[in-house]
């Protein structure tokens, strides 16, 4: 699977593309309104840079994954977070204009972070093989991350009307994508998936659950509005899945390092929707306890 030419050129062009999508619909102003809610971007992007891969480091030597498995959990851990966030910040009433935000940023900053914690991953787990990713790999990975977000940018200020009228279609593509991705994943290690599902289906059901209670408990335990830990919560705890699966498949060419993405690419969907229910069931409750008049 890893030798055709759907997951070498095909999967970066989609990816890319998605990429550039997302550029689409971000703006200058979306970098500069960091300055508006500068401690709900920090308290995001902290947990998102520093807290996720320790949190992950842990759970993997907890579960004593196998190397390559490993690495495919760091690699998840240092993805950044998607639009799909955006969308499920919308749905349970977060703070949206914080998540484009961070989103904008996450896109920036993975270019450097996942490079740089798939290697130290690869090195602690004495992963066998060229995995590494070398100079050449590093520049792939910006330039399938970065470079389309840049253009996506550069297109909308020109033409804000083909920003908005491309937005629908990239969405449906990127969630087709996704899917196809995650299957062929799955499919491409049958024969071992039962046992990887039992290694990895606690380890990224787990993982998800802490990221979107660490992404909300961080931002209330900081006095942050309900609004901004609903965003963060969903920033920290959804990651772009498609970019960690692309890297496992064509840059890191491992089908077995991309199991962990593709199991939590289903497995976030489920466990984001019932959180985020719940936490927006806590506060109807409590606004509406604080309605009612005392005795």
């Amino acid at each position: 699977m890893n030798d055709s030419a759907l997951i070498t050129t095909g999967l970066p062009i989609a990816l890319a593309i998605i990429m550039f999508g997302l550029g689409l619909s971000l703006t200058t102003d979306d970098f500069r309104r960091v300055t508006r809610t500068p401690k709900a971007v920090v308290v995001a992007l902290a947990l998102q840079v520093l807290v996720l891969p320790l949190v992950a480091f842990g759970l993997v030597e907890m579960f004593d994954l196998s190397p390559l498995l490993a690495v495919g959990v760091m690699l998840l851990a240092a993805s950044p977070g998607g639009t799909t966030a955006n969308l499920f910040s919308h749905l349970f009433r977060g703070d949206v204009a914080l998540n484009i935000t961070l989103t904008a940023i996450n896109s920036v900053l993975a270019a450097i972070t996942i490079p740089v914690i798939t290697n130290l991953a690869i090195g602690h787990f004495d992963a066998q093989g060229d995995l590494g990713l070398q100079f050449g790999k590093v520049v792939q990975v910006i330039a399938i991350v970065l470079i389309p977000v840049g253009l996506g940018m550069a297109i909308r200020r020109r033409s804000a009307g083909f920003a908005a009228r491309a937005d629908r279609p990239v969405r449906i593509f990127s969630i087709a994508v996704l899917v196809l991705v995650s299957v062929s994943a799955l499919l491409g290690e049958r024969e071992n998936l039962a046992d990887y599902l039992q290694q990895v289906g606690w380890v990224t059901g787990i993982f998800c659950l802490a990221s979107l209670t660490l992404g909300y408990g961080g931002a209330r335990l900081l006095r942050l509005d309900k609004g901004q830990a609903i965003a963060s919560s969903m920033e920290v705890g959804i990651h772009n899945t498609t970019v960690a699966l692309t890297i496992a498949l064509s840059v890191l060419d491992s089908t077995e390092v991309a199991i962990p993405s593709a199991v939590y690419s289903v497995l976030m969907y489920i466990l984001a929707t019932a959180f985020g229910y719940v936490m927006a069931r806590r506060h109807s409750d409590t606004e509406r306890n604080a309605a009612q008049p005392a005795g």
